[in-house]
């Protein structure tokens, strides 16, 4: 009996190929894009979050530093229970417990960011002229900015969300403060991207010169980074 070779030919070989190589240039794009429009969206429900800690951080009076019955707002380690509340001069030697923010925000790094979810957080504390701080000590010992004003801090604070590669992690850069509502950039003028942070006021009118200043949105114009913001929808 006469044995017959079995097995693809090249052509069909050829024809499998280019069919995978179809659906992976359909699959890739439509897969990275949901990557990104996912931590798009984490990015806005930890600023949100936030928002939420914040609050809660102030009405207790977890740090009132200057006695005077009002609270004030936490940096990033004061909130996720790894900073002292008493490192400001005042309050209880031991941290926040429980603490209201993830544990993510227990490590921001020297420079006072962290990263989550393809996106990098940083939080700003008015200093006594009004204008940001971030919290230092880096790794495992974050501190509030010794130049945190008391009275202050009462009333202001900030914080910012933008991609850590911008284009391929997130498409925006998003802004908050204490009045809760979250506003975005599509960056078109200047790109934040990386581990240089958008600084305290670039999404303020860029006359703004302290952290009550406008922010520039609609009619108010540009802000400090010549970007257009606008509301998250």
């Amino acid at each position: 009996m006469q044995r017959k070779d079995q097995g693809f030919t090249l052509i069909e070989l050829m024809i499998v190929v280019a069919i995978i190589a179809i659906i992976a240039a359909v699959a890739v794009p439509n897969l990275l894009s949901a990557k990104l429009a996912a931590n798009e969206s984490n990015a806005i429900s930890t600023l949100r979050n936030l928002v939420s800690a914040q609050a809660q951080f102030q009405s207790v009076g977890a740090i009132d530093n200057d006695l005077d019955g009002t609270g004030e707002f936490g940096c990033f380690g004061e909130l996720a229970g790894v900073t002292p509340l008493n490192n400001r001069g005042n309050g209880p030697a031991t941290p926040l417990d429980p603490a209201i923010l993830a544990s993510t925000f227990r490590e921001p790094d020297a420079a006072g960011i962290v990263t989550k979810s393809g996106y990098n957080f940083i939080l700003y504390l008015p200093d006594a002229a009004g204008a940001g701080v971030v919290e230092t000590g880096g790794p495992g010992a974050p501190v509030a900015n010794a130049n945190v004003d008391d009275d202050n801090c009462e009333v202001f604070w900030c914080a910012y969300a933008w991609p850590v590669d911008a284009g391929t992690t997130g498409n925006r850069a998003f802004f908050v403060n204490q009045r809760g509502e979250i506003i975005q950039t599509r960056m078109d003028a200047f790109q934040h991207t990386g581990a240089a942070a958008p600084a305290w006021n670039a999404a303020l009118v860029a006359a703004a010169a302290d952290m009550g200043g406008t922010i520039a949105i609609g009619a108010a114009g540009v802000g400090g980074d010549g970007n257009v913001w606008t509301p998250v929808q």
